[in-house]
């Protein structure tokens, strides 16, 4: 018998939900948000609002309804923070010597449901919560309560390091939770859909959507970006390192997505968030030579593909600007992902069915 291979096999090009939530249009360069486009939110609304439109979205909400939802996601995220804390400390020792991202899933386990409290603003505040105590640790540091009084990026910056940020330092941070609070139908979403589908709880469906984040091929990219920028050193080096590399058949970190076509419209909001932060991390000129140079020789050696600037490229440079140590990357873009996460768990659950997709079967069969 003939079996015959599927183009749809990976599911590219499979609907597998319907959501108000967000929307990725790779051909043209665009992320929608809660029905705004991500370069007019960064910077102009706080991660805590928008998450909190995000869950009021999926929870049925009109657009109208779910702005006017959002003004007291803050407080509700600010408090989550404060009582996460208490439960997270007594699995921090269980974490010593293990790196944050994997340490993560122990300290996400620590969370759960919390009588007459909505689980989603648990997350939220506990992810941050976790990431910032973890990285703490990481940098040698005792866990530094929380304040809720705080907005959210200034109060993971402080837990981090220490000491309060200036305002420059919070709206930088803030800037890059904005712009990876969704993005589509992307893998770890998707795996947070399909627990959720199964009516597991948001706490189950987020630490699986976590898992999947773990991966380098999903949200492990931002510190290599920064391992190759270090390699390449000068500026004489990036033509001379870049074509050496390219030689090598080895893909150059920070360029390149399965989905966009075009320029990835995040790394944008991310250049200009850095550009404001200014004179700490990666020089940005540097960066942007290494960049004007990448994109030239991909668009020479990889004609008719599709390799521009990605979000990670600026993403790590932002982190880094931040003090931020590459081992916690992925810990602060889950404590940024986490609202979508929650957002489409509520929404998978309230108009979605067990997701259970076909296989198409290989091996022999019984005569």
């Amino acid at each position: 018998m003939t079996m015959h291979h599927d183009t749809r096999i990976g599911l590219d090009g499979v609907a597998a939900a319907a959501t108000v939530l967000s929307h990725v249009d790779g051909e043209r360069g665009e992320l929608v948000i809660a029905g705004e486009r991500v370069a007019g939110l960064a910077g102009t609304v706080r991660f805590e609002a928008l998450a909190g439109r995000l869950w009021a979205l999926a929870a049925g909400a009109s657009a109208t309804e779910a702005i006017a939802a959002s003004g007291g996601a803050a407080r509700r995220i600010g408090e989550a923070r404060r009582r996460a804390f208490p439960r997270l400390r007594s699995i921090l020792d269980l974490a010593d010597g293990i790196a944050p991202m994997v340490a993560m899933r122990a300290a996400v386990a620590a969370l759960g449901p919390e009588d007459g409290l909505d689980d989603e603003a648990t997350l939220a505040g506990g992810f941050a919560v976790a990431a910032a105590a973890l990285l703490r640790r990481s940098l040698g540091g005792a866990p530094v309560a929380p304040d809720p009084d705080l907005s959210h990026a200034a109060d993971m910056l402080r837990m981090i390091h220490g000491t309060a940020p200036d305002t420059a330092a919070a709206d930088a941070l803030d800037a890059y939770l904005v712009t990876a609070i969704d993005h589509g139908m992307n893998a770890s979403t998707f795996a947070g859909r399909v627990v959720a589908s199964t009516g597991a709880d948001l706490f189950m469906a987020t630490t699986a959507a976590y898992c999947a984040l773990t991966g380098p091929l999903h949200g492990g990219a931002p510190g290599p970006v920064l391992d190759m920028l270090d390699a390449i050193g000068t500026r004489a080096n990036i033509g001379p390192w870049i074509e050496a590399a390219l030689a090598r058949g080895e893909r150059l970190m920070g360029f390149g997505h399965r989905i966009y076509k075009v320029r990835d419209p995040r790394a944008d909001v991310l250049r200009a968030a850095v550009a404001r932060l200014g004179g700490h991390g990666v020089d940005l000129g540097f960066a942007a030579e290494v960049e004007a140079a990448a994109r030239a020789a991909l668009a020479q050696a990889k004609a008719g593909r599709a390799l521009d600037t990605n979000v990670e490229f600026y993403t790590a440079i932002l982190l880094d600007s931040l003090k931020i140590p590459r081992n916690g990357f992925t810990p602060v873009f889950a404590a940024a992902r986490i609202a979508g996460w929650t957002a489409h768990a509520i929404e998978q659950q309230r108009t979605g069915r067990l997701l259970r997709p076909g296989s198409i079967y290989l091996g022999p069969m019984p005569d």
